[in-house]
């Protein structure tokens, strides 16, 4: 494959070979450039159906292989994927329209580590043995596979959420049927290839492209499927939540970050931080801070000093620009939600120190401004929703207790962030932080590969947790109880 030009045409990977009916197909444009990308089939109900029916045929065999005959066939695709990581990086930079250096190369090195990472610990999942009332009784507690795995990628995070749903989910003997984003499908059909050219077990890993209202819908209420894991938006969560009623679920949805600066905050610290979270991936990140809740007597001094920085390291570009921090948003829908926002929260009396509007100059119209406003308030969107673009809106706090009704009062409760030089102070607010992951003098995105990452309960932000030994042992197993008369 090259990535240099037009004319990727995308199949359907299912049961181990490529091709279908004829299906409609639709055309993948760069976000970057407007050109033409290649195309992807629209799958039907029924193609969804023959990738179920290919994983459960495939079940049998794959769940019966040991952890480290499991391990060794994944480790065949990831030599793959490492031979291709340049060129599919490439491809994903063009596609999402993530800078090529700096984001989309790390991101295909990001589902290698992953499914790397899942291959090691699953290796290391245990059992029990508990005591039996009879010395004629042996009782045997293991983790065994669900089933079938119904797998949903997002656009922002494509190959990322890809490596982090399917490497913990086969690892532990599951089969699975992947579906991506339409945006973001090239890139993912190319990385799944690789399981193709490294003689995986057929049927194993199947995927389907199209529309997530069409064969989303007929994959999470499909009855042979026992597991649903899927990261997007809240309201798309939801349906997806109603439909995999019954089955084992890993939801991971949105969030608006808040980032809390006391008035003893080091704003060296705090700026660089405030900086990545808010413009890396031009915020289209769920763990993105949304928003920064400064205290009075700091919030002058760090507005400035944000503007400043901002105008001054945040590079808008090319995506394959070595010179670009920054690059467009994936789409149209997106832009103008981050259109609205900004409009109606400077109608209302914010003040753009920075940015404010669509970048010209560009092949697209996509390309939007990194931007600050100042003089925000609780009434406004900007505030209060998933902007999801590259916006600091910051807003003016009294105090702790203040900031904590802030973040109790927000449908939201994925990740936020805590700045102090008094780590007791710092502490003790965190803990009350109505949020699943909350960092202390470390930004929302800080996030290591080996923690749970999910939203707080009673939020809108998911269920359960990604990352680590969690969904392998919460999600996609679950224990079986062998009771052995021994006679």
């Amino acid at each position: 494959m090259s990535v240099t030009r037009s004319g990727i045409e995308a199949e359907l990977l299912i049961g181990g070979a490529g091709g279908a009916p004829e299906r409609e197909r639709q055309t993948a444009v760069s976000p970057a450039s407007g050109e033409e990308l290649g195309s992807f089939p629209l799958g039907q109900a029924e193609d969804v159906e023959r990738a179920v029916a290919a994983a459960v045929a495939a079940f049998e065999d794959w769940a019966a292989r040991t952890v480290f005959e499991r391990a060794e066939a994944l480790e065949r695709v990831l030599a793959v994927a490492e031979g291709r990581r340049e060129e599919i990086g490439r491809l994903l930079a063009l596609e999402q329209g993530k800078p090529f250096r700096r984001e989309a190369l790390p991101e295909v090195d990001e589902a290698i580590v992953f499914m790397r990472y899942a291959i090691e610990i699953a290796k290391q999942l245990e059992g029990a043995m508990p005591a039996p009332s009879s010395r004629a009784r042996r009782i045997l507690v293991y983790r065994a596979p669900r089933g079938v795995v119904g797998a949903i990628q997002p656009w922002n995070y494509p190959l990322g959420t890809l490596g982090g749903q399917i490497g913990p989910a086969l690892v532990c003997g599951n089969t699975v049927v992947s579906i991506p984003a339409p945006s973001t499908t090239l890139a993912a059909y190319e990385f799944c290839r690789c399981f193709e050219e490294a003689d995986f077990p057929a049927g194993v890993h199947n995927l389907v492209t199209g529309l997530g209202a069409v064969v989303g819908d007929a994959l999470t209420g499909h009855p042979d499927v026992q597991v649903v894991t899927f990261a997007g938006s809240v309201p798309t969560g939801r349906r997806i939540a109603e439909r995999a009623a019954g089955k084992a679920q890993l939801i991971e949805l949105g969030g608006n970050g808040p980032t809390v600066v006391f008035d003893d905050a080091d704003l060296d610290l705090v700026v660089p931080d405030a900086i990545r979270a808010t413009y890396s991936l031009a915020g289209q990140n769920c763990l993105a801070a949304g928003r920064f809740l400064v205290m009075d007597s700091i919030y002058d001094e760090f507005a400035e000093r944000l503007t400043a920085s901002v105008a001054r390291e945040v590079k808008l570009g090319d995506p394959l620009d070595e010179a670009s921090t920054m690059g467009p948003l994936n789409n149209a829908t997106l832009a103008e939600k981050v259109d609205r926002h900004v409009a109606d929260a400077v109608a209302a009396g914010a003040t753009v120190t920075l940015g404010g509007s669509r970048a010209s100059g560009f092949p697209t119209d996509l390309y939007w401004e990194p931007t600050v406003l100042t003089g925000v308030e609780e009434s406004m969107s900007v505030a209060t929703e998933e902007t999801f673009g590259p916006v600091a809106p910051l807003q003016r706090i009294a105090s702790e207790a203040e900031a904590l009704e802030i973040m109790r009062a927000s449908s939201y409760g994925l990740s936020s962030a805590v700045y102090t030089r008094d780590l007791a102070r710092g502490l003790k607010f965190a803990e009350r932080a109505p949020a699943g992951t909350v960092g202390l003098n470390s930004s929302t995105t800080d996030i290591e590969m080996n923690v749970p990452v999910g939203g707080r309960a009673g939020k809108s932000s998911g269920i359960g947790r990604t990352q680590g030994r969690y969904p392998m042992e919460e999600v996609y197993t679950e224990l079986k109880t062998m009771i052995v008369n021994l006679g």
